[in-house]
């Protein structure tokens, strides 16, 4: 039985909130819902499933957008057609970053954002996040490319900001000789 999620709307004032610290480990509500959110975002990148289910194609989530306002971060990112790794972190941190900076040429989305919004967000092309697992295991992983931008992106949900928050108003899009588009 899939149950959809009820993922909250940017004009929700809970998405503004900064979250705090998520206690670990975490408990068995909040495990079950992360093994929810893992589900929908693998359905939402898989045609078949997400026709059958109505869900927008996503690759994280972090639980602001359920109106848990903890600090907890769930992506799962296809690296290959058909595969996927999963990224659940508690408490994360970018811990150090690239110089390089790079926007998702096509823009960025949000689960919470349900109309398209035009500009490119100047994102680290490769960032160092650590946090914790689940059990309260330390982890730690180095994203490049689309993953480094998702962990960028999810961990603004944590302190309140949306994407379009970090759009240019006075120069919304970039060429190819400003930044690297991905």
């Amino acid at each position: 039985m899939f149950k959809k999620l009820n993922i909250l709307d940017e004009n929700n004032p809970h998405l503004r909130k900064i979250s705090i610290d998520a206690k670990l480990p975490l408990k068995k509500e909040y495990k079950d819902t992360i093994n929810q959110i893992i589900k929908e975002l693998t359905y939402s990148q898989i045609e078949e499933y997400a026709t059958k289910y109505k869900l927008r194609p996503g690759m994280g989530l972090a639980f602001a957008q359920l109106g848990i306002n903890e600090r907890i971060i769930v992506i799962v990112h296809e690296y290959e057609d058909g595969k996927f790794n999963n990224y659940v972190f508690v408490n994360p941190r970018i811990t150090s970053y690239s110089d390089e900076m790079i926007a998702a040429e096509a823009g960025e989305g949000c689960l919470s954002v349900n109309r398209d919004v035009e500009g490119h967000i100047k994102r680290h092309a490769r960032v160092t996040v650590e946090g914790f697992d689940v059990d309260g295991n330390k982890i730690k992983v180095r994203a490049r490319e689309e993953l480094s931008i998702a962990f960028q992106h999810e961990i603004d949900h944590l302190n309140g900001i949306l994407f379009y928050d970090r759009i240019d108003k006075n120069k919304p899009f970039f060429s190819e000789d400003e930044i690297r588009l991905i």
